[in-house]
C-alpha cells in the first residue's frame, strides 16, 4: 500500500479511536479523585507531558484553544496537580480505556509493532505534544499498548496539521472555525470572536491539509504491505470495538 493511501485510511481512524478514553466516565472520575473538573483534567493531563510549563507553551502546543481559556485551565489545574502527574494519570484512564474496550481484538500484537514502527520513524522537531507523549512508557500489555498508540498517533497527525496551518498562513483560530464552528464556544471563543473567514482562507486550509498529508507520509512509508494492512486492520477492529 502506498504511504497516501495509508495516511487517508489511517489518519481517520487514529482521529476517532485516539482521542476516545478522553471524556469517558471512567477518566472523568478520575479527575475528580485528583480535584479537577473535567476540562481541567484535559488540559493538564493531556498538555502534561510539556511539564510544569508556562501557558504560552500550552497554547503553542494545542494550538486552536482560545490563550485566555487555557490560561485559566491550566493554572488553575497546575495549581492542585503537578502536570506530570496529572498526564501520567490521564493515560493511566487510557490504558485502563483500552483494556475495557480491546480486551477481544484480534491481531493486536500484529497492530502495535507496526504503530510502534511508524512513531519511531517520526522526527519530532515541531511536534510538541507528539514528542511529549512519546517519551512516555508503552505499557506491556497489548489492550492498553494499542490505545497508547493509537492516541500517539493522533498526536502526530494533530501536531503535524498545527504546523502545516502556520506555514500556509491560516491563524489558527480561522481553521478550527472552518472546521468545526458549532465548537467555538467549547474552545473559548466567544460570539463577538467568531471570525470572518475568506475565500483566501478556506483555499490555504486545503493547501494545509495536503501539505499535513506529506509531512505524516514518511513514517507511514516505512511499513511493508503486510504491516501496513496490520496497521489498518488494527485501528478498523479497535473503532468497531467502540461501536459495539
Amino acid at each position: 500500500m502506498k504511504s497516501e493511501a495509508l495516511v487517508a485510511i489511517a489518519s481517520p481512524l487514529a482521529a476517532e479511536v485516539g482521542p476516545a478514553f478522553y471524556f469517558d466516565g471512567a477518566t472523568v472520575a478520575r479527575g475528580a479523585e485528583l480535584g479537577l473538573d473535567v476540562f481541567q483534567f484535559y488540559a493538564l493531563g493531556r498538555g502534561g507531558v510539556l511539564g510544569n510549563v508556562e501557558t504560552p507553551v500550552i497554547v503553542s502546543a494545542f494550538g486552536y484553544f482560545n490563550a485566555a481559556t487555557v490560561d485559566q485551565l491550566w493554572n488553575t489545574a497546575r495549581a492542585i496537580v503537578e502536570p506530570r502527574v496529572a498526564a501520567r494519570a490521564f493515560m493511566e484512564c487510557g490504558h485502563e480505556f483500552g483494556r475495557t474496550h480491546f480486551g477481544d481484538v484480534a491481531n493486536l500484537k500484529e497492530y502495535c509493532a507496526a504503530a510502534e514502527t511508524v512513531t519511531a520513524a517520526v522526527h519530532p522537531a515541531g511536534l510538541a505534544l507528539f514528542a511529549g507523549l512519546a517519551g512516555e512508557p508503552l505499557p506491556t500489555d497489548l489492550p492498553a499498548r494499542a490505545m497508547h498508540l493509537a492516541a500517539l498517533l493522533r498526536e502526530f497527525r494533530g501536531s503535524a496539521h498545527l504546523v502545516a496551518i502556520v506555514a500556509n498562513e491560516i491563524e489558527p483560530k480561522v481553521a478550527h472555525y472552518i472546521r468545526r464552528p458549532e465548537m467555538m464556544g467549547v474552545f473559548g471563543y466567544s460570539p463577538e470572536e467568531v471570525p470572518a473567514v475568506t475565500d483566501a482562507e478556506r483555499t490555504r486550509l486545503v493547501q494545509a491539509d495536503a501539505m499535513t498529508d506529506r509531512l505524516v507520509a514518511g513514517p507511514y512509508g516505512v511499513l511493508n504491505d503486510e504491516q501496513a494492512d496490520a496497521l489498518v486492520a488494527g485501528l478498523q477492529a479497535m473503532k468497531a470495538a467502540l461501536a459495539s
